[in-house]
């Protein structure tokens, strides 16, 4: 099965030199035990654009659908055999980046 863990953070592209050496040593271990899948980090929420096509014609809004002081910073995917592997996995991971994170699994 696998996970979407989303980095929570208050600010875009903050991770120290540290985390970031922290982050690519960890998406290294779980890439040799099998469960990686993808990961990125994601642009401010200000380059964001909401785009709704319910109503017969796109309507286009810049800057992110909800105005909130978190934001998703960044994600894993995971390929996990249950959710106590991927908790795990995103525990190790919150750690490392030093930030929250939600663990959801994909239907």
């Amino acid at each position: 099965m696998q996970y979407l863990v989303s980095v929570i953070d208050e600010r875009s592209n903050s991770a120290t030199q540290e985390e970031m050496t922290a982050i690519r040593a960890f998406n290294e271990r779980v890439q040799a035990a099998g469960h990686w899948v993808f990961a990125g980090g994601l642009a401010d929420p200000s380059t964001a654009t909401v785009i709704d096509n319910r109503g017969g014609e796109a309507l286009f809004t810049d800057g992110p659908f909800v105005e909130t002081k978190e934001f998703l910073a960044g994600f894993w995917v995971f390929e996990a055999a249950d959710l106590d592997v991927a908790l795990t996995l995103a525990a190790e991971g919150s750690k490392h980046c030093n930030r929250k994170v939600e663990v959801r699994p994909f239907l």
